[in-house]
């Protein structure tokens, strides 16, 4: 079974290798993350985010779940020495850079809980894999038609933070500027949350931010800096030779 959709502003594809599984499990998938972007998108102004950044939350909020987004990019802030960052001086609050590792990875639960046993989430790139083993290329970032790399996941998931999709909008929380040092990078960690996170964090903080997800427990580490110097950590799970950057 495989199903595409737009959500969240990018496209969300569910891929269920798995005989005698219907459209049908992905249902559960696609309105959670459709709720996930009514209640913390920053953009829409009945959201929960939106709504609590003006101080005027309802009586039941912020809700069991944003508190938890808020605990999370609270700890990344202090892990990061202030480089993550969703509340920058002058701009709302703004928790995507974490929000979408966490429902994605949310999502891949929904289809295990559903006896779904071989799965692939991919949302805008990143990626969640389980009951592998399942190939994903990273991007090279500066040619969109050729590949850095190529992982292979059983159970895990990758995530990259670049310029090359959206321009300069990862910014350094240090100094409320684009954040510089880095092409790419891609972390590879046991869930989403943890591997989209620990990217931006380390996009954000430049060229010290790959050492530093480096030493994050459980995480692997592909990067590409300004210089185009290429780095990669021993554990990096490469299917085969990968290409030369």
């Amino acid at each position: 079974m495989r199903r595409v959709e737009h959500v969240m502003g990018f496209p969300v594809s569910v891929t269920v290798d798995d005989e005698g599984v219907g459209d049908d499990v992905a249902d559960p998938v696609f309105a959670w993350l459709r709720e996930v972007d009514a209640r913390f998108s920053p953009y829409r102004p009945d959201s929960e985010v939106c709504r609590l950044d003006r101080g005027e939350p309802a009586p039941h909020e912020p809700s069991a779940d944003l508190v938890e987004i808020l605990d999370l990019c609270e700890q990344y802030r202090e892990a990061s020495g202030g480089a993550f960052d969703v509340r920058l001086p002058g701009r709302g609050l703004d928790p995507c850079a974490l929000v979408k590792g966490w429902s994605v990875q949310r999502a891949a639960d929904l289809l295990r809980a559903a006896g779904a046993g071989r799965i692939c989430l991919n949302a805008g790139g990143d990626v969640v894999t389980a009951g592998g083993p399942w190939r994903v290329g990273v991007r090279h970032p500066e040619r969109a038609d050729r590949l850095c790399t190529v992982l292979e996941l059983t159970d895990g998931a990758v995530a990259t933070s670049a310029r090359y999709e959206r321009g300069d909008h990862i910014l350094d929380g240090r100094t409320g500027r684009p954040a510089t040092g880095l092409l790419s990078v891609t972390v590879v960690a046991p869930s989403l949350t943890e591997a989209d996170a620990t990217a931006t964090a380390a996009f954000a903080m430049g060229a010290e931010g790959v050492e530093w997800a480096a030493a994050r427990d459980g995480c692997e580490v592909f990067a590409v800096d300004s210089d185009r110097r290429v780095f990669r950590t021993p554990g990096l799970p490469v299917a085969g030779r990968p290409p030369h950057v």
